[in-house]
């Protein structure tokens, strides 16, 4: 058991008790979906409960007030005004809503980097599909500086411009996906501000995990998963939007009752069934976006709750979800006889995740894995974690090598992982023999 001498719960296992895993399951892949604890869980069904007593009255008149202090909390948490921020089912919302509402002319770049996560790659691809907007990617194979990241940002926002066309939107992370590394996403947006280029800052590992001061950074656009790190339950997302560019965002996704078209001489007015209200027109565009079970929206002060009361704030459970997933990395790179994804300034790993490289060549050699297999070989180590091993902290493929994405959390503790890398010996040895291409 990991004990601290802060005020708060004991960490590590100890912690279990309050989530509701199984008890032989070894949870090292937080990052992905995230879970809440047990308190959080009955205020999700307080919360639907409360809509189904009463559906007509929770939905059209009381739905509004539940939401406002829900995102009066967020707001005091992230140091913004309340009025600035609405919530999302998830993150990729978040960038469609922003990537679809702004009008994109000839010439227009967005401008995105390697590591981007998949379905809003796949967003800016619609888009050029649909939209006169081109796109750029940067192309970025960690270990790499900071420095050089925002070097190179800027240098190829500078190159548009040199060559008559504009970078209408750049999107980075806050931590990567797949690498879970640290961005400097601060720094980034200070060089979009810089040049002109908004800033679309995709924090799914944000909110929960790193620390944040919107108001002080002032990205053009932010949204965060907080059923990721933050502990609200699935799905939960903050999008926040300075009230500068509240007139970039049109419309939600799908479109709401709130939307108010631009007015058309002879065109009548939609009729719109919810109550008249004196919030903004940003905000009323996300009140209520279709019939959805919007209890995890309201679960907001309940999660903030539990990590203040029960976990001793966030410096603490930071602190101890960052150290225990660096800790954990090196000890099951010291097992495999790997390394952990790190640059010299150490920065990548100022977050809750860990990167350790497997010990499995590419190539075309015997016992090695063929370029052409890499992903069929982490897609067959996934499987067997779950089916064979009851254990899950995904392998992924990066420049070149194999790699496992861990996450640090305040449930688990060195033997976790010391478990999962005593599996991943065995997995490795099987991939070598070609079980993973033995289907």
């Amino acid at each position: 058991m990991a004990n601290d001498k802060e005020t708060g719960a004991p960490f590590g296992h100890a912690m279990r008790s309050h989530f509701q895993y199984d008890p032989s399951y070894i949870p090292l892949n937080h990052g992905a979906f995230g879970t809440y604890p047990k308190i959080v869980r009955d205020r999700l069904r307080y919360f639907q409960d409360l809509s189904e007593s009463r559906p007509d009255d929770f939905f059209r008149f009381k739905l509004a007030g539940l939401l406002d202090p829900a995102r009066g909390a967020i707001a005091e948490f992230l140091g913004v005004d309340a009025g600035e921020c609405v919530f999302l089912p998830n993150a990729t919302t978040g960038i469609n809503t922003v990537l679809r509402s702004l009008v994109f002319e000839k010439g227009d770049v967005i401008v995105y980097f390697s590591t981007i996560y998949g379905a809003c790659e796949k967003t800016v691809g619609y888009l050029k599909e649909t939209t006169p907007v081109e796109s750029v990617k940067i192309p970025l194979s960690y270990p790499l500086g900071d420095d050089e990241v925002v070097t190179k940002l800027q240098d190829k926002i500078k190159a548009l411009k040199s060559e008559g066309r504009r970078a209408r939107v750049a999107i980075f992370d806050t931590v990567s996906s797949l690498p879970g590394v640290r961005v400097p996403w601060e720094r980034l947006v200070k060089v979009c501000r810089e040049e002109d280029t908004l800033s679309l800052v995709d924090g799914a590992h944000g909110i929960g995990h790193i620390r944040l001061d919107l108001g002080q950074v002032q990205p053009d656009f932010f949204v965060s998963n907080c059923h990721k790190w933050l502990y609200v339950p699935r799905g939960c997302a903050l999008f926040y939007v300075p009230e500068k560019n509240h007139h970039l965002i049109r419309s939600s996704i799908p479109t709401s009752h709130g939307y108010e078209p631009y007015p058309v001489e002879g065109q009548e007015q939609v009729f719109n069934p919810l109550p008249v209200n004196e919030r903004s027109y940003f905000v009323n565009l996300f009140q209520f976006v279709g019939t959805m079970d919007i209890g995890p929206y309201l679960c907001m002060g309940e999660a903030l709750k539990f990590r203040r009361e029960i976990c001793g704030g966030e410096e603490r459970i930071l602190a101890y979800c960052e150290h225990i997933s660096n800790e954990g990395g090196k000890k099951v790179a010291e097992m495999l006889g790997t390394e952990i994804m790190e640059n010299e300034d150490k920065t990548l790993t100022k977050c809750c995740m860990a990167n350790v490289k497997l010990p499995l060549q590419i190539g075309e050699g015997s016992a090695q894995v063929k370029p052409s297999d890499a992903f069929a070989a982490c897609a067959w180590m996934a499987q067997t974690l779950i089916r064979e091993h009851n254990v899950f902290a995904p392998p992924f493929f990066h420049d070149g090598s194999l790699w496992i994405r861990f996450s640090g959390q305040i449930y688990v503790e060195i033997e976790d992982f010391v478990a999962a890398a005593v599996v991943y010996q065995e997995l490795c040895s099987r991939v070598r023999e070609g079980e993973h291409i033995q289907r």
